[in-house]
């Protein structure tokens, strides 16, 4: 008798990735340009959640507890640079968690002036991606493995001793200079640099999860902090709920509290007022996480959730005003929008 065929499909080959077409960014229609990066200008203040996180920034670091922004891609594609740099200058943030799109929007930046394609066009011949300077950022996480070093710290002073005409403009690089921590947390196959030919995806894994540790450090310091979310639903709140629970699982141990801290959410997305008790699971609410684990969970024992429905271009300088108005007295000149500094300037 005849043995039969299998009926069990073969498994699909690997993609292979030297068949790719990889062209230069000069080649590539930018959507942002740097000339968008504000100059650091008081703006009006009118929010009340904003004057209580900036108040609680000032506390923390006379406590010397840990203030920390957890950012999406679209805040360094805001504009809003500079603010953040004078914050990281003045010591009032002690550590700045990126997605892997805040990483390649700030390399971008301080490369080419400009950043971020338009999605529906290059996606229509499968160029979306397939820019060879922005593929190099994959070199910068092969360097992290082999020195055993976190992602963010190694952008940092490779965009700091490398040749980037506006280096001046990166986060990554003025943590470099400062000595404030800049991680990357990154999910495999989420960015644009995975579709190249040089990827590691082991060598970004190691250097990803070494800054996973260093984050959850900080963490450890979060007792009578800040932690302060941007436009990032995915990776801030699951990140910052794992490192929490390693941070209170050690402190549990020490005799050690992790609770009196002060959380903001900026997003565009409407949440409930009520913020005592979690939505049900057949409301849209739910599963919105910055609302479950930034705004209740993670204060439930003790600490104040704050939520800014608004765009990062006006969040980010509204508590950065905030912020300087509390140190000391405003003048009428600067109310009125005048410039602080021309360092920025474009």
């Amino acid at each position: 008798m005849d043995a039969q065929p299998s009926r069990r499909r073969s498994l699909p080959d690997r993609f292979d990735r030297s068949r790719l077409r990889v062209l230069p960014l000069a080649d590539r229609e930018h959507k942002l340009a740097l000339d968008l990066k504000r100059v650091p200008t008081p703006v009006e203040t009118a929010t009340p959640e904003l004057r209580e996180v900036a108040q609680a920034m000032l506390r923390s670091k006379s406590r010397r507890a840990s203030v920390i922004l957890m950012l999406g891609g679209h805040v360094i594609r805001a504009g809003v640079q500079a603010y953040l740099i004078d914050l990281m200058e003045r010591g009032l943030v002690s550590g700045i968690a990126l997605n892997g799109a805040g990483l390649i929007h700030d390399y971008e930046f301080a490369l080419a002036g400009a950043s971020t394609e338009d999605v529906q066009t290059y996606l229509r011949s499968g160029q979306f991606g397939l820019w060879r300077e922005t593929g190099e950022i994959n070199e910068i996480a092969k360097c992290a493995e082999r020195e055993a070093a976190g992602l963010g710290e190694t952008a940092g002073r490779l965009i700091s001793q490398g040749d980037f005409p506006r280096k001046e403009a990166s986060l990554l690089a003025a943590g470099h200079r400062l000595g404030i921590p800049i991680t990357v947390h990154v999910g495999i196959g989420y960015d644009i640099v995975y579709e190249h030919p040089n990827c590691d995806g082991a060598a970004w894994g190691g250097a990803s999860y070494r800054d996973f540790l260093r984050f959850a450090s900080l963490v450890e310091g979060l007792e009578g902090g800040v932690v302060a979310t941007f436009g990032c639903a995915v990776m801030a709140p699951e990140v910052f709920l794992k490192a929490l629970a390693m941070a209170r699982n050690v402190a549990h141990q020490q005799g050690r509290v992790i609770r009196d801290f002060d959380s903001l959410v900026c997003d565009l997305m409407p949440v409930p007022e009520d913020r005592s008790v979690e939505p049900a699971t057949d409301e849209a609410a739910y599963y919105f996480r910055p609302l479950k684990t930034l705004l209740i969970r993670a204060v439930a024992d003790g600490g104040r959730g704050h939520y800014v429905r608004g765009d990062h271009a006006k969040t980010i300088p509204e508590l950065w005003t905030q912020l300087r108005n509390a140190e000391r007295p405003r003048t009428a000149e600067e109310f009125e929008g005048q410039e602080v500094s021309n360092r920025w300037a474009t």
